[in-house]
């Protein structure tokens, strides 16, 4: 008897004298499986906590490079785009009908071809989820390091405060990380369905902190160096000053350079805060389908709550931490929930919402990575099915991840890399390259038209974005030593 191993179910060999039900039960228990007891508000929180990353605290950072103009309309156009192809992805998920693509390379593969859909979606896909998952790593463990700064008094040995923003860092990793020797043990997509509305609403709540303190502190700063208190400020709008160095004062480079490559960085981070595409059709595929109301009806009604909750997110941090701080957000490094003119409380408070959030959001990436690493061991390689499988595999996977953040904990720098290089195609174009090749519109109809115009943006973006993404690592890293103490 043959177990076929599609996408949908668990597949290899195995013989009459085994036991099938040992296969369906581990069928129903893959990260990706076949328990179908979501609804649409799950669908919401779920594509809140994986959308509101923490690339929204890179927003405003990123609106000191685009400035207002130019910044206020990529943000607006970002929105508009990804929600046009978060609605192509849903509307895919069951096309033809009766057939369902419950992960995102299945359906890469159903439009492009089996291997070259394998080969163009699998790649960027692992990319995708593996990078959000090492980055969380180090905003983790930066916002322990903010909590333990802001609270400390006296001797803090491990502060990283001071010259070497990095000091100690790994240490705060770490700690961070052993959480999730534990959570990653929860079998499914579907068992992270409370962790991820207590994710999502702690998105909302740093999100809020972020742009309600400004407002009230209308432009005043802590005056630090004179101890006068709250003083108030003129920020600065135009384009930074640069020195023409990093640190170390080695590698030179000009105001234009460092300019353009910083606007590109700019546009790549704007392009990690919203790649929450990766992980749709697998948050669809928790939702029941019928013919009388598929579940793309529900899957949408959860985008538009969501979506909404996004811009409520965005919009506010991105232009009103940039109107109240201006150029001084240059050197930002989460450092918009650190600022010295807040309550101590309030910015713990807030730092430790980043880190419930970053918690939730690591493990709705996990999954998909999860679910085609068991099916492979159990279905390729006819490793049994068991719990020893999985707390092995995981435990190895937050290991290469802890380890990973804890060597290159440049937040700003992957952010703009990834964000060009692997969640801009995931994000901006693929889904409408797969409904061109699916639904095969009338060339030069309005349908047709729309599509390549995104994908031309997709493809741009991506294309600057890494160029600036790598262009910050390398600033970054310059003078970087490994584990500073």
């Amino acid at each position: 008897m043959e177990i076929q191993i599609q996408a949908n179910g668990v597949h290899g060999a195995h013989h009459e004298d085994e036991k099938p039900l040992r296969l369906a039960a581990f069928e129903m228990e893959i990260p990706i499986g076949t328990r179908r007891n979501g609804n649409w508000w799950s669908a919401a929180f779920h594509n809140v906590t994986a959308v509101v990353s923490a690339g929204v605290l890179g927003l405003p950072n990123a609106m000191v490079f685009l400035t207002w103009g130019p910044g206020i309309v990529v943000l607006i156009l970002s929105w508009i785009v990804t929600l046009f192809s978060f609605w192509q992805l849903i509307q895919l998920h069951e096309r033809p009908p009766n057939k369902r693509f419950n992960r995102y390379h299945e359906l890469g593969q159903e439009a492009f071809g089996k291997t070259r859909g394998f080969w163009i979606v699998v790649p960027l896909q692992l990319l995708v989820e593996l990078s959000v998952d090492i980055l969380y790593m180090v905003v983790g463990g930066q916002a322990l390091q903010n909590i333990y700064n802001m609270n400390c008094s006296g001797d803090c040995p491990l502060s990283n405060l001071g010259a070497n923003p990095y000091r100690r860092t790994y240490i705060w990793i770490l700690v961070f990380a052993s959480v999730y020797f534990l959570l990653v043990q929860l079998p499914t997509l579907s068992s992270l369905s409370k962790l991820s509305l207590a994710a999502a609403i702690m998105s909302m709540g740093y999100s809020t902190i972020a742009w309600i303190i400004p407002v009230a502190l209308n432009h005043q700063h802590n005056d630090m160096t004179n101890g006068n208190g709250l003083v108030s400020v003129t920020p600065r709008y135009h384009l930074p000053y640069y020195d023409g160095t990093t640190r170390g004062g080695k590698f030179h480079h000009t105001d234009t350079e460092a300019y353009v490559l910083s606007i590109f960085n700019a546009l790549s981070t704007v392009a990690f805060a919203y790649a929450g595409h990766n992980v749709s059709l697998e948050i669809q595929a928790t939702l029941p389908s019928t013919p009388e109301e598929p579940s793309r009806i529900a899957m949408w009604r959860g985008v538009k709550l969501a979506y909404a909750i996004i811009a409520l997110c965005y919009f506010p941090v991105a232009l009103i931490c940039y109107w109240a701080y201006g150029n001084d957000l240059k050197k930002s490094n989460l450092g918009i929930l650190r600022y010295e003119s807040w309550p101590v409380w309030l910015a713990t408070a807030a730092n430790v919402m980043v880190v419930i959030h970053v918690i939730g959001s690591y493990l709705i990436y996990a999954m998909p990575l999860f679910d085609m690493m068991e099916l492979v061991l159990v279905g390729k390689w006819r490793l049994p099915p068991s719990f020893k499988l999985r707390l092995i595999t995981r435990s190895l996977y937050v290991g290469f991840t802890m380890v990973m953040a804890m060597t290159f904990p440049f937040f700003k720098g992957l952010l703009g890399f990834f964000g060009g290089f692997a969640y801009a195609p995931t994000t901006y174009f693929l889904p409408c390259c797969m409904w061109l090749a699916m639904c095969k519109p009338n060339r030069w109809s309005l349908e047709w038209t729309v599509n390549w115009i995104c994908i031309i943006l997709g493809v741009l973006l991506m294309l600057v974005g890494s160029i600036g993404g790598f262009w910050q690592i390398f600033v970054e890293a310059y003078a970087y030593k490994f584990y500073p103490n």
